[in-house]
């Protein structure tokens, strides 16, 4: 996707992938909350039928690209990274129409288990990871036209699934946010006082659970950038917040977000500051033969850790 192409794309379905709903909006215009700042009232008009917004409060607009440019804070290569990763309707390349209905017509799963092929297995080691985060994913086996696949999957609350395998990265069925509790049965859903950690990715949660198989609370995994205002949301019924977003434009756009909204919240990158992500920490610890670490204040202490000789985890939905 180029300049051009991505600039064709309606701004409104933009926003909305970003959630950013209109407050008011007719035939010709909509508007909106500042997405780049809090307010009460909206200052922010998209001209629908020009496909250009212009943010009253500040006297600036332009079209998608200076949007996006402006909201993640990056560079036009950056902004083309992430509009490639997203899923426009409005948008089709040439022969798309025809590949998703073929896609849509021999698309099936075939088989959803507990995780056993060992290439799969030889992928997780590859990533740092050990056997202890195997009970945390699945085997997903699933049939395009007449190509046999599988990968890891790993569940979201919509009953989606994010895929990984060692030549594929993506997701079936509905995307949404992933929550992990561990040993938080006790506790309600709605029942302020709960521990959290936010990931963008599941490699890097599980990477997560690697470094720290004592952790007590809750693991949200984003699963993709534009569900931050749902992470918002969900973390309302938290009070304490710990941040191990990605170390590029739209994690730090993310986490200075979820700052600005959680003041309290602690952010970790400062851990593998000099790595990209999480697992690219790990990775790269294991393979240095390295100690791993992470900040002891979202750990038990360690007697209470040797009270605790293996981990409980529930997944929610």
């Amino acid at each position: 996707m180029n300049c051009r192409q991505f600039n064709t794309i309606p701004l409104e379905e933009v926003l909305q992938i970003l959630g950013h709903p209109p407050t008011k909006q007719n035939e010709k215009e909509a508007w909106f909350l500042n997405p780049f700042a809090n307010e009460n009232h909206a200052s922010f008009k998209l001209d629908k039928r020009n496909n250009i917004w212009f943010l009253h409060s500040e006297g600036i607009g332009g079209n998608n690209t200076d949007f996006m440019i402006k909201y993640l804070n990056a560079s036009v290569k950056e902004v083309l990274e992430w509009a490639e990763k997203q899923i426009f309707s409005s948008f089709q390349p040439q022969n798309s129409i025809q590949k998703q209905n073929s896609l849509k017509q021999n698309y099936q799963i075939t088989e959803i288990k507990e995780l056993q092929n060992e290439n799969l297995k030889d992928y997780l080691h590859q990533r740092g990871l050990s056997t202890k985060v195997h009970p945390l994913v699945k085997e997903i086996h699933f049939r395009i036209g007449e190509k046999n696949l599988y990968a890891i999957c790993f569940e979201n609350l919509s009953g989606g699934w994010e895929l990984r395998n060692s030549f594929y990265k993506g997701s079936l069925q509905k995307k949404d946010i992933s929550i992990l509790n561990f040993n938080n049965e006790s506790q309600n859903q709605n029942k302020i006082g709960k521990r959290i950690a936010v990931f963008e990715g599941f490699m890097d949660a599980l990477s997560f659970v690697e470094m720290k198989p004592f952790y007590k609370g809750d693991l949200l995994v984003m699963n993709s950038v534009s569900l931050l205002n749902k992470t918002k949301e969900y973390l309302k019924n938290y009070s304490e917040f710990h941040l191990f977003l990605d170390n590029d434009k739209a994690g730090e756009h993310c986490k200075n977000s979820i700052l600005e909204s959680f003041p309290e919240a602690k952010d970790h990158t400062e851990i593998y500051a000099l790595h990209k992500d999480l697992n690219d920490y790990l990775k790269s610890k294991k393979e240095n033969k390295n100690s791993i670490e992470i900040s002891n204040s979202i750990l038990k202490t360690e007697e209470e850790e040797t009270k605790q000789p293996y981990q409980i985890y529930k997944r929610k939905r």
